[in-house]
C-alpha cells in the first residue's frame, strides 16, 4: 500500500480520486483530498553491501522509475494497464499473504525491535537484501520475492509470480522455513488469522514507516475502522494475469461475483480482544466501513460501458496543477502508487487480485490461488461461472458482500444457501484445475471439507473456544501457529 515516493521536491502530495464508471471527458469525478508525504530517494537506492545490493529506500514498485520528460496522458495510464497484458502461456500465479508476529511468552505483537532482529537474521541467513526507510529496515526483497511490514508489523511475503501451484506452494513453505528459522530462536511465533483476536489498537507497535503515519491521520476521517483494518487485520491474496481487455473484464466480473464466496471458505476471524466478535469474518466486515470511497464491490465493472471508462482521473495532477506541487508532473510510479491506495474486493493493475480471504493456516494459503486459477485461469470454468452469474443483481452481489462476514456459508442466496453455490464453484475450479494438467487438485482438499460442511474455518474456531478452550482465546495462537 504505497502512497507516493518522490526525491525531487521537500514533500509530495497527490490527489487521490475515486474509483468508478466515469466518461472520458472528465465529468463525474469526486475528489479526494491531498496527502503530504516524506520524500525517498529511488535515484540512490542501492549501494554496496557484503558483495550484494543494500537497497537503502524503499524500492519503486516498477522495475524502472521512470521519469516525466512529457506530461502524461489518460492515454499513458491505459496503455500502462494495458502493458499487462501476456499471451495464455505467460500466465503466472503470484500468492501474498499477511501473519501476525507474537511473543511465546505473553502472546504479546511483536515490537519493531524484533521484527528489525529477525529482519536481519533472516537477510543474513537466508541472503536477501535489504529495503531500508533512513536507517530503519522495513523489509527484505530477493529476486521477484519481498518482505515487508504492515502498519501494525504484519509480517506480509510478496511471492514471486510463479507457473504452477507446487511452485507457489514451495516457495510458502521455503518462506515459514526461513521466518521459523530464526523467530523460534527469538521466542516469537507466527499466527495465521484473519483479524487479531486478542489485543487492542493500544496493544500494537506501530512501524517506523511515514506513510503510515499519513495513513493512521487520515483513516479515522473517511470510516470508522480504517485503524482496525491498518494495524489488526491479515489477508491472503492472489494475483492473476490477462491476456486482453476483454479477458481482463470477464475475469474482474467472475471474481468480483464470487468473492464473497471466497470470503465465505476462508472466513477465519471471529475474535475481537478475547471474545467473539459475531461475525465469522471481522477482516471482511472492517472494509466495510474503512473508506467508502476506496473500497467495495465496484458496480460498475458490470456495466457494458466498463471497457471504455476504467480509468481513475487524476486531472490536477496530470496537468501540473496541484497546490502543494505546482509545476509537478507525475510518472508512471506515480499512477501506479495511485493504484495501490484503492481497496476494493478485486484490485486492477497489470494483473487482477483476489482481495476477499482472511489469512490462515499454511495449507489454506495453497488452497486460495488454488481456488482461484482453477475457476479464471480455465476458458470452460471461467465461462460456467459467468453464466452462472449473468443474472445476478447488483442488489443481491452487494447483499451476499454484506451478510457473508456475518453468516458465511449459511447465508440465503436465492432459494437456497451460499452453501449450493459454493459446491458447483468448487467443481468449476477442481475441473479447471484438471484441465491444466499439473496434477494442482489436491490443493483444494483445505476448503473441500468446508464446503462439504457448510462450516466455515472460524465456526470451527468457535466451536473449540466454547468447548475445550474454556472460552479462552488464548489457545488459538497454539491452534493457528505457523
Amino acid at each position: 500500500m504505497v502512497f507516493v515516493s518522490r526525491a525531487a521536491t521537500p514533500s509530495y502530495c497527490i490527489r487521490h480520486d475515486t474509483i468508478f464508471r466515469h466518461s472520458f471527458d472528465g465529468s463525474n469525478v469526486r475528489r479526494r483530498p491531498c496527502f503530504a508525504v516524506s520524500p525517498s530517494s529511488w535515484d540512490s537506492a542501492k549501494k554496496a553491501w557484503r558483495g550484494r545490493s543494500m537497497i537503502v529506500a524503499a524500492s519503486p514498485p516498477t522495475e524502472d522509475a521512470v521519469v516525466a520528460a512529457e506530461p502524461l496522458t489518460k492515454k499513458d495510464l491505459v496503455d500502462y494497464l494495458a502493458s499487462g497484458c501476456k499471451t495464455k502461456d505467460k500466465w503466472r500465479i503470484g500468492t501474498e499473504h499477511e501473519k501476525f508476529g507474537f511473543e511465546f511468552g505473553n502472546l504479546r505483537p511483536m515490537k519493531y525491535e524484533q521484527i528489525a532482529e529477525l529482519l536481519n537474521g533472516i537477510a543474513e541467513r537466508f541472503e536477501w537484501d535489504k529495503i531500508m526507510e533512513g536507517d530503519k529496515i522495513i523489509g527484505l526483497k530477493q529476486g521477484k520475492q519481498s518482505i515487508s511490514l504492515e502498519p501494525g508489523g504484519q509480517f506480509e511475503l510478496s511471492g514471486a509470480p510463479l507457473e504452477t501451484l507446487h511452485q507457489t506452494c514451495a516457495e510458502v513453505n521455503s518462506h515459514l522455513y526461513q521466518v521459523k528459522a530464526v523467530a523460534e530462536e527469538m521466542g516469537i511465533g507466527f499466527l495465521g488469522i484473519g483479524f487479531q483476536p486478542k489485543w487492542g489498537i493500544k496493544d500494537i507497535p506501530i512501524m517506523p514507516k511515514g506513510r503510515y503515519d499519513i495513513m493512521r491521520n487520515y483513516m479515522p476521517k473517511v470510516g470508522s475502522l480504517g485503524l482496525d483494518m491498518m494495524f489488526r487485520t491479515c489477508t491472503v491474496q492472489v494475483n492473476l494475469d490477462f491476456s486482453s481487455e476483454a479477458d481482463m473484464i470477464r475475469k474482474f466480473r467472475a471474481g468480483l461475483a464470487l468473492q464473497p464466496i471466497a470470503t465465505a471458505l476462508f472466513a477465519n476471524s471471529p475474535f475481537t480482544e478475547g471474545k467473539p466478535n459475531g461475525f465469522v469474518s471481522m477482516r471482511s466486515q472492517i472494509w466495510t466501513d474503512t473508506d467508502k470511497d476506496r473500497t467495495g464491490m465496484l458496480p460498475f465493472v458490470f456495466d457494458d460501458s466498463f471497457g471504455e471508462s476504467i480509468i481513475v482521473l487524476l486531472q490536477d495532477f496530470l496537468a501540473g496543477k496541484l497546490p502543494c506541487l505546482p509545476g509537478e508532473l507525475p510518472t508512471l510510479n506515480d499512477w501506479e502508487n495511485h493504484l495501490t491506495t484503492i481497496f476494493p474486493e478485486v484490485r486492477l493493475k497489470r494483473y487482477l487480485e483476489m482481495r476477499g480471504a482472511d489469512g490462515g493456516p499454511w495449507r489454506r494459503l495453497c488452497a486460495l490461488p488454488a481456488l482461484w486459477v482453477g475457476l479464471l485461469y480455465d476458458e470452460v470454468s471461467l465461462q460456467n461461472i459467468l453464466d452462472m452469474t449473468a443474472d445476478w443483481t447488483p442488489e443481491e452481489r452487494q447483499m451476499l458482500r454484506n451478510k457473508v462476514p456475518i453468516t458465511g456459508l449459511k447465508t440465503p442466496f436465492r432459494d437456497g444457501l451460499l452453501k449450493h453455490v459454493a459446491e458447483e464453484v468448487l467443481q468449476l475450479a477442481r475441473d479447471g484445475l484438471e484441465r491444466r494438467g499439473f496434477k494442482e487438485t489436491g490443493f483444494l482438499n483445505e476448503v473441500a471439507e468446508v464446503v462439504r460442511t457448510g462450516i466455515t474455518p472460524a465456526e470451527k474456531l468457535l466451536e473449540l473456544y466454547h468447548g475445550k478452550w474454556g472460552q479462552s482465546v488464548d489457545h488459538v495462537f497454539e491452534e493457528l501457529l505457523y
